[in-house]
């Protein structure tokens, strides 16, 4: 189902990575809903802000592999597995914004959906942000499995393999599982910039299911993926900070 943005914002204040622009920029937001600008992937002027809301269509997502997305129905999806990519170890396909400016502080909405069979132990979809290159970007990591290092997390790639850096992970477990049905989800994802703050919450929770700090980047651009499995996503809107 799709969210109400009214009540997302009421939620929103006081909690969540607590930067006082990002919330304006999801305010901002509120009152677009409808509105032409909010079909289309140009960002909404402001001071320093911008609201983003990409069409389902190749003019707005750029994938590391055309052949195997589809732009249906509003939804963006990854229809198959990626393959390993050379060099460092990182997710295997992705699609990238590239409409608007890049963004330093966000926040992150959509409703997502893997679509790899439920008995697959290792199912994923990610959230893709402050990507600069294919080997520079934040990445969370949405799975069924919370068991070994490389799921259910949240990552960096900074030209070396994936690192995680979510504090839930104990080095044998991490935060519960993210995904374990074939159902559509509503996520959220919050940075802060200037802090490294980030956290991920799942179907309106009042708490996250992931944090993390991090500095190594503050800005770029944001997508949707999956390591080595596949999904789908719908009712992108990202509010943030102009980096760019």
């Amino acid at each position: 189902m799709s969210w109400n943005r009214r009540s997302t914002l009421n939620r929103m204040v006081g909690r969540g990575v607590r930067a006082g622009v990002v919330a304006l920029a999801v305010a901002l937001a509120a009152p677009l809903a409808g509105a032409q600008a909010q079909t289309h992937a140009q960002p909404t002027e402001g001071p320093g802000l911008a609201v983003v809301k990409p069409r389902a269509s190749l003019a707005d997502w750029d994938p590391v592999t055309e052949d195997k997305w589809a732009f249906e129905n509003g939804q963006v999806i990854l229809t198959e597995p990626g393959t390993a990519q050379p060099g460092p170890r990182r997710p295997f396909e992705y699609a990238v914004v590239t409409k608007g400016p890049e963004l330093g502080s966000l926040t992150y909405r959509a409703e997502v959906r893997i679509d790899e069979a439920v008995a697959v132990s290792n199912r994923d979809v990610i959230l893709v942000w402050n990507y600069q290159s294919p080997t520079r970007f934040y990445y969370a990591h949405l799975s069924t499995d919370n068991t070994i290092y490389p799921h259910n997390g949240i990552f960096v790639v900074n030209d070396a393999d994936r690192l995680r850096i979510d504090h839930q992970w104990n080095g044998t477990v991490g935060a519960a599982p993210s995904i374990t049905d074939a159902e559509w989800h509503d996520v959220r994802l919050d940075y802060n910039a200037r802090t490294g703050a980030i956290a991920v919450y799942l179907d309106g929770a009042d708490e996250p299911r992931m944090t993390a700090t991090d500095t190594t980047f503050s800005g770029g651009r944001f997508g949707f993926g999956s390591f080595d499995n596949f999904g789908r996503i719908r009712d992108v809107t990202v509010a943030g900070v102009r980096h760019r």
